[in-house]
Order: C-alpha cells, then sequence, then structure tokens
C-alpha cells in the first residue's frame, strides 16, 4: 500500500539524466515510491516524422538545450560533459532494467548509465561499458546482459515502448501519477506533489 509514479526516461535524454540524478529523494521525503520506465524514444520521434533528435534538427533548440543544461547542473550541483557523440544509444541498458525492473540495484545502474553519458562522455550503447557499470555495483555482469539481451527480455523493452505509446508519451522525462501525466524535468516536483496526494495503491 504505497503512493507511486512511473519515471518514464530515455538514456539519451538530456532532460532524463537531470530527474533521475533528483528524483529518488525527492520522492521518499514524500512517501512516493518511484517505478523506472525505460524506453526508446526514437520510435516516438519517427512517429513525428523525426529521423533525430530534435535537439539535433532544430540546432537553435539544440544550441538553447545545452545552454539550458550547464545553468541547471550548476543549479543542482550536477556534472556535465557534453557527450562527443549526441544521442546516445541507450538500447542496451534500457533492455537490461526492463529485463530486472523489480531488483532493488535498478535506481543505482540507472544513475550510473546516465553518468556514463552525460558526466564521463561514454559511450553507453557500448556492452563493454555496461557490464563496467554493472561490475561497479558488485552485479554480474555477464548474466544480467544476457538476460537483457534474450528474445525475452528485448520483447519487454518493445512492450514497454509500445505502452509509452498507448499512454500518449511524446516526450522524456515524462512522469505518470495514476493517469495524470507530467513532461519534463521541470514538472518533477508537480509530479511527485500530485502522487502524494492520490490514495495509496492498494487501498481503494
Amino acid at each position: 500500500m504505497t503512493k507511486q509514479i512511473d519515471f518514464w526516461f530515455d538514456f539519451a535524454s538530456t532532460y532524463s539524466y537531470l530527474s533521475a540524478m533528483r528524483i529518488e529523494p525527492l520522492a521518499a521525503a514524500r512517501g512516493v515510491t518511484v517505478n523506472w520506465r525505460p524506453f526508446l524514444l526514437g520510435p516516438v520521434f519517427t512517429a513525428m516524422g523525426w529521423n533525430d533528435s530534435p535537439f539535433n534538427i532544430y540546432p537553435s533548440k539544440g544550441r538553447y538545450m545545452w545552454r539550458d543544461m550547464e545553468r541547471l547542473c550548476k543549479q543542482y550541483g550536477l556534472p556535465l560533459r557534453r557527450p562527443s557523440k549526441f544521442p546516445r544509444n541507450g538500447l542496451r541498458p534500457a533492455r537490461v532494467i526492463c529485463a530486472h525492473h523489480d531488483a532493488a540495484w535498478v535506481p543505482d545502474f540507472a544513475r550510473a548509465v546516465f553518468s556514463a553519458g552525460f558526466a564521463a562522455d561514454q559511450d553507453i550503447g557500448e556492452r563493454e561499458v555496461v557490464a563496467g557499470l554493472l561490475r561497479s555495483l558488485g552485479l554480474d555482469a555477464e548474466a544480467l546482459i544476457a538476460a537483457g539481451e534474450s528474445p525475452e527480455g528485448k520483447d519487454l523493452l518493445r512492450r514497454q515502448t509500445d505502452e509509452a505509446f498507448n499512454l500518449d508519451i511524446f516526450g522524456a522525462p515524462t512522469f505518470m501519477a495514476g493517469t495524470e501525466m507530467f513532461w519534463g524535468n521541470d514538472r518533477l516536483e508537480q509530479a511527485l506533489a500530485w502522487a502524494e496526494g492520490m490514495p495509496a495503491k492498494g487501498s481503494e
């Protein structure tokens, strides 16, 4: 019987990085449990007629975003190193999480992936990078990656991305408090406040 929020994110998403590094303590302070829900923005963008990140397609938008990221990271005390390639491919770590979505290590792993991508400029799509992050958490990297790369693991991420479509999610990060949608890092606190005010799951 807990109050919950679904945190929908893509590992390639700059603003998802900000939310991933902030959400757990903010949620804990409100007694809200976070469900980490990775999905792929690529198919969402394709459905909108884009073949790349809008931050690449529209240079002015991209320049603004990176400056905004610099300001926000300074405000939050987060490191930022602009990736040498953007967007990165977050398929592999997303599959790992989908195959082990209830595991206690998921939040730590997700934060490690985001830090690797946006603070260390590592290629988070590379198997050895993902394996190294898992090992740094004391986990069996080979077994966890194998589960994510299995047909079942691949299907879990595919279905989760389909679920995002069905929820009409169009960007990341997106927070779902019940059926209420909040889009963007700047809506994180509002989303958590809404979730806090909802009846606890299982108490209806």
